[in-house]
């Protein structure tokens, strides 16, 4: 996944050239301005996860045992690259397929770092299924990266949710991977938006009902959003 810097000759933001979009002018500034403001909340990433970890529910640590939980109960987990992305985050998401044993997980890695690629380009989008143990073995040797990782993924939050739709979820795994990545102007519409691995992750597990999932507003900061999972589990992930 990749986040916006600014082009070092001209001073405006723009999307690297040959993949079609430019941003230039009144739309620049506009961009330069909501990016100012996505740096401004990033710098505030620490103040967030201090404030979760004072005012996040009691019970938050004792969502622990994902593999053990009751056969017939959804659960869901989204898992962090804190460094990823320019420090500002990258995530990636799985939720369980009650009364198998199975997880689904995946992401959108945009190992290009492009600003902008059309609907049906390579934006490094996977998916795979198997046992809870597999999915955090895969994600923690980023397993399923299309290329070197550089910034594997050390850090999950998982959360048990009654209500669940699973080929609900499913058809939205095709969407997102197919609907390109965009941070920035949309070249169709021209307005600001994204479709990065944050909102991939988010519309994923959505369309999973997965409960209490916090809303994630368009060019959110991974980083900031992960702190505000409400009660979710909060763990480190390391290679195994």
């Amino acid at each position: 996944m990749s986040r916006p810097s600014r082009g070092s000759r001209t001073g405006r933001l723009f999307a690297p050239q040959g993949d079609g979009m430019h941003i230039g002018g009144r739309r620049g500034l506009a961009v330069g301005a909501v990016i100012g403001a996505i740096v401004a909340v990033a710098g505030c990433g620490q103040a967030a996860a201090r404030a979760t970890a004072e005012t996040a529910p009691s019970g938050a640590e004792a969502i622990t045992d994902m593999a053990g939980a009751a056969p017939s109960r959804g659960a869901a987990c989204v898992f962090v690259k804190p460094d990823g992305a320019q420090k500002f985050g990258h995530v990636g998401w799985g939720f369980k397929v009650p009364g198998t044993g199975r997880w689904v997980y995946g992401a959108v890695e945009n190992p290009s770092e492009k600003l902008y690629t059309p609907p049906g380009g390579d934006i490094g989008a996977w998916h795979a299924e198997g046992s809870y143990d597999r999915m955090l073995s895969e994600m923690s040797t980023d397993a399923n990266y299309p290329g070197r990782s550089e910034h594997p993924y050390s850090r999950y939050r998982c959360t048990k949710s009654s209500a669940h739709d699973v080929n609900r979820a499913r058809v939205m795994i095709r969407t997102v991977e197919a609907r390109g990545f965009l941070v920035g102007v949309d070249p169709r519409t021209g307005k600001l938006t994204s479709r990065d691995c944050l909102d991939a992750t988010y519309d994923v597990l959505k369309a999973y009902r997965t409960q209490h999932l916090t809303p994630a507003p368009k060019l959110s900061v991974p980083n900031v959003w992960v702190e505000e999972l409400w009660g979710w589990s909060d763990q480190q992930l390391t290679p195994r």
